[in-house]
């Protein structure tokens, strides 16, 4: 699988170590930055890179962390085509993949320990879109973008 990874400085330390073990579990990960934890960098900037990986089909998923997760998503939510979900929990992660489709998962590296977030992103890539009866609420979504 191929995934988009980026950060604020916030969620760098979190980032680069999600980005080992992805790559060291078969993925290839497109790192858009930010570069270290030290230089206060604005969260959009990477949110948008990333989410453009995915949309013009480099990327089959983005994973962006910054110290909430909520910058990262609703910024990645301005770009048409991107289903961006925090996800605090795996629950979370489990539901945004299975009902919403989500193609960007947000985490937080502030008030997240790595271990949740590892198992965030394990479950997120795992789950399946369910569908159904939920394709006619994406369907509204994507009416809304412009």
């Amino acid at each position: 699988m191929r995934i988009a990874l980026g950060s604020d400085h916030a969620g760098f330390e979190q980032k680069d170590r999600l980005a080992v073990e992805l790559t060291e579990q078969g993925h290839e990960v497109i790192d858009v930055g930010c570069d270290n934890a030290t230089d206060s960098v604005d969260y959009p900037d990477y949110a948008v890179a990333a989410c453009r990986e995915v949309t013009q089909g480099s990327a089959d998923y983005a994973i962006l962390v910054c110290g909430t997760g909520i910058g990262m998503a609703m910024s990645s939510n301005k770009v048409a085509g991107i289903r961006a979900a925090s996800a605090t929990t795996p629950q979370f992660a489990q539901l945004a993949r299975a009902h919403n489709n989500a193609n960007v998962l947000t985490l937080s590296g502030r008030f997240v320990d790595l271990d949740t977030n590892r198992e965030n992103v394990r479950v997120f890539l795992t789950t399946d879109y369910e569908g159904d009866r939920h394709q006619q609420r994406l369907d509204k979504i994507a009416g809304l973008e412009h």
